[in-house]
């Protein structure tokens, strides 16, 4: 997967693969997918960001980096043992 700018993330078919792919790994029991804090609390009321949109928020706002290279990396730092 190439890098994708801000915008174009969402709307592509790549983006839409890496939603898959963060929302299969919340479904999986393998991977340790807990909501963290977040100070935005209008958006957020409970002040925790769900997983999926701490990744994509992350994704966005790093145009540069690879997807794909991304979630791998993601997938190793949040397997459980």
């Amino acid at each position: 997967m190439p890098t994708m700018k801000r915008k174009l993330l969402l709307d592509s078919e790549a983006g839409v693969e890496v939603v898959k792919s963060l929302m299969e790994m919340v479904e999986s029991p393998a991977y340790n997918t807990d909501s963290t804090y977040s100070a935005n609390g209008e958006k957020y009321p409970d002040n925790k960001i769900p997983f999926v949109d701490k990744h994509i928020n992350y994704l966005m706002t790093h145009p540069s980096i690879n997807p794909s290279h991304y979630l791998a990396n993601l997938r190793l730092m949040t397997r459980k043992n």
